[in-house]
């Protein structure tokens, strides 16, 4: 089922649109279509006043699963210079993600007895979030950023950061430069990479031999279970659970040997792999969480059909909700503009004629600015309070709780916050 387009006026480049014809990892091109989002703008392409009036690119939005190896993938690739060119998102201006790359580092360095000098790879480090706090524990942590302003945030801020984006050559030029990696980290990146066997090679020249590598990325069990469809985007390539990791690191000469379940983005994993037969014993945990995922099916189109069909319900049901009070004369605004909020918007077909705003307090980068498809626009916190609009939709739902909580005086104000995410609720 396609979703309807809310786009003004859109602009289509075939040529940096790329369609894969075989699995991104098994290479098998027995694939089947599970959702269609239809075509939509880039997530992270907030739209400056200036270019409202220009002609907005637009990519087909096709989810669909590997029939051989499990994999859940999108069917186009955008080309990652465009996707990455203006980005806005910087990690360590939410105090939630602060607090849990801080006890991730602290973790690391505990369980793989990581000392002063250590040498550690944080790939796609953004901002440094998880860069500093090994630093600060005295492990000499270098960053790989693509996005050169980023980089150089983080680089100012005091954590080393190659403004680059990885791949095996790059790791070569590392390898040389600092020595073998006792750790290669890659958090909520790993589902970015288009090319993942170079991304590998390149793990394989720098890790040393008895290294670790560990990344989180959002779980494909949560994103079903819980209704999260908005975390689909043209960034998010690839929705990850264990059964279609185990072979291809295999075949990689890698292995896993842990696989921990963490909260962050809605339902996050964080997979540790090291070459095979290396010095970690493998834990019971990855077992467990394969009998799950068999469990709830995802071996099978089932889950995939069902969760189509509830992503449909909560359409219907938050659309009439939000158009019954505007119908009361009710003023509604929106908080948070993360990606996801651009293909929740999208695919329920809110605009401006629903929500006049919407605050975000996130980044300064993108107040001012316009959400993409949509053309919302993006206001600074104040103005909630300023202008009191009846009822917020919250759009950063994974920060849902501690966002009313700072913002309980808007509550206490008569306003209401609207949850969309698993079902919408007024709180």
């Amino acid at each position: 089922m396609q979703a309807p387009s809310i786009l003004h006026t859109s602009l289509r480049t075939k040529s940096i649109i790329t369609k894969t014809t075989a699995c991104r990892l098994c290479g098998s091109q027995r694939r089947t279509d599970v959702w269609s989002f239809g075509e939509t703008p880039l997530a992270n392409a907030y739209r400056t006043v200036e270019e409202l009036g220009q002609p907005e690119f637009v990519a087909p939005l096709t989810v669909a699963r590997c029939e051989a190896c499990q994999l859940v993938q999108l069917r186009e690739t955008v080309d990652p210079t465009v996707l990455f060119r203006d980005y806005l998102y910087v990690s360590s201006t939410s105090p939630t993600f602060v607090a849990h790359f801080d006890a991730y580092a602290a973790h690391l360095t505990e369980r793989f007895h990581l000392r002063a000098g250590t040498f550690v790879i944080d790939i796609g480090s953004n901002d440094g979030i998880l860069l500093k706090p090994l630093r600060a524990r005295g492990v000499r942590a270098l960053g790989v950023e693509p996005v050169a302003h980023i980089a150089d945030r983080a680089n100012a801020e005091g954590a080393e950061t190659l403004p680059a984006f990885f791949s095996r050559s790059l790791a070569r030029e590392i390898r040389s430069r600092y020595g073998p990696a006792t750790v290669i980290t890659a958090n909520n990146v790993f589902a970015h990479m288009p090319d993942l066997d170079d991304a590998l090679q390149g793990v394989q020249e720098l890790l040393a031999e008895d290294g670790v590598c560990a990344f989180e990325v959002q779980y494909l069990g949560d994103l079903l279970e819980k209704n999260l469809f908005d975390i689909v985007y043209h960034e998010h390539l690839c929705y990850y659970h264990v059964a279609p990791l185990v072979p291809f690191f295999a075949r990689h000469g890698f292995e896993l040997f842990d696989v921990q379940r963490v909260p962050v983005h809605g339902g996050s994993i964080r997979v540790f792999v090291q070459r095979a037969n290396g010095p970690h014993p493998t834990e019971t945990r990855i077992q467990e969480l394969l009998d799950a995922e068999r469990a709830q099916g995802l071996h099978t189109l089932e889950p995939y059909r069902a969760f189509w069909q509830r992503v449909q319900t909560n359409k219907e049901s938050l659309v009439r909700l939000l158009s019954h009070l505007r119908a009361s004369g009710k003023r509604l605004a929106g908080y948070g503009a993360p990606a996801k909020a651009t293909t929740l918007l999208q695919t329920f077909g809110i605009g401006p004629e629903t929500l006049e705003y919407i605050v975000d307090d996130d980044t300064k980068f993108k107040q001012g600015r316009y959400m993409p498809g949509s053309h919302i626009p993006i206001v600074a916190p104040e103005r909630l309070y300023r202008d009191r609009p009846d009822a917020c939709l919250i759009l950063a739902w994974n920060f849902a709780e501690p966002l009313m909580h700072t913002h309980r005086r808007f509550t206490q104000q008569g306003g209401r916050f609207i949850v969309p995410v698993p079902e919408p609720r007024i709180v």
